[in-house]
């Protein structure tokens, strides 16, 4: 590649080049975060967060160590360089950083936990992946229950490589007006 040998390490990624394809993880960063907030005993989860449950601000809940919360979900934001698979959950849970309770703090380790048992999951790009491009996009409808807006998510894929992904809170409410003639 260069003379300063084959990428291994990039920003916290690591790359390992083989002859179908490349493949990209934070595997050793996830460790590091098992390690850091004291998730190595800690059950695996199957999924990220449960799917039936819609956050709110939890007013009346107990609050929780702000900056250690903000340490989480800060880590967990970094994560989604490379993982698609929490970017929509640890999105939700970065709502909530000015003022974290219990409920909030469950669901940030909830991820945490979710990745202990997926520690290695990560990008895969094959040698000979194609170049049709597809795009994918999904839209939960007034997801948020504190302003009522909707949460967006896209994944582009070139050939069968994942190039980019995005989840967003959109910047309006969705609304719906009955026409009538007059």
């Amino acid at each position: 590649m260069s003379m300063m040998g084959e990428l291994i390490f990039f920003l916290g990624l690591q790359v390992k080049q083989m002859k179908d394809g490349t493949f990209i993880s934070q595997t050793k960063y996830t460790r590091d975060l098992m390690k850091k907030f004291g998730m190595e005993e800690k059950q695996s989860m199957k999924i990220p967060m449960n799917t039936s449950v819609r956050m709110d601000m939890d007013a009346d809940g107990k609050a929780v160590d702000q900056t250690r919360y903000r340490a989480i979900i800060g880590s967990l934001l970094y994560l989604t360089a490379c993982r698609p698979d929490i970017t929509f959950v640890v999105g939700i849970c970065a709502r909530f950083q000015s003022a974290p309770k219990e409920s909030h703090m469950t669901a940030a380790k909830r991820i945490l936990r979710y990745l202990k048992g997926y520690q290695e999951v990560g990008l895969w790009y094959p040698r000979d992946g194609g170049f049709k491009l597809v795009g994918y996009s999904d839209l939960d409808y007034i997801g948020c229950r504190v302003d009522r807006k909707s949460t967006s998510g896209t994944c582009q894929m070139l050939g069968n490589m994942l190039v980019f992904w995005f989840s967003k809170k959109q910047n309006s409410i969705a609304t719906s007006h009955k026409l009538t003639s007059t």
